[in-house]
């Protein structure tokens, strides 16, 4: 029989130890460079970007919210596919990489699939035991820190 002391609980935390350890299932450090970003770095990189993309609909759109989310889209797909990061991202310190592909560009196919599940906010807000959202597991990608 399976008590719950077996299953765990999401109160209790992330898993440690060996293979548990956070990213170690996917290959990644625990810390430093390389290891998987934190939920507060990517929260600040959101807020980041989003507020840049506000300014920018409201000088060119008259603050039009579907403009806004247009802009937001736009720089993710850019910039996300292209160099590996937003300007939130970088400014934080953090790059979106291919999953086990050390070095490769997300590329225009898989920033396309992370943009538009990003978009939806669903997927980047339900995240897997290691704390990546379904918009990164979809596009085959991984938040780390640079």
């Amino acid at each position: 029989m399976v008590s719950r002391e077996d299953v765990g609980s999401w109160l209790e935390g992330t898993p440690t130890g060996g293979e548990n350890d956070r990213g170690g299932r996917l290959g990644l450090p625990p810390d430093g460079p390389g290891s998987l970003a934190t939920v507060g770095r990517r929260v600040v990189a959101l807020v980041i970007d989003w507020v840049l993309c506000l300014l920018i609909s409201f000088l060119l759109f008259d603050e039009n919210p579907m403009a806004t989310l247009a802009v937001f889209a736009l720089e993710n797909l850019l910039l996300v596919s292209t160099l590996g990061y937003t300007i939130g991202h970088r400014v934080m310190g953090l790059q979106v990489r291919v999953l086990g592909g050390e070095g490769r560009m997300v590329g225009l196919w898989r920033g396309f699939v992370r943009t538009g599940l990003l978009c939806l906010l669903i997927p980047a807000v339900v995240w897997d035991g290691d704390g990546r959202g379904l918009h990164d597991k979809a596009a085959g990608t991984v938040i780390v820190r640079a």
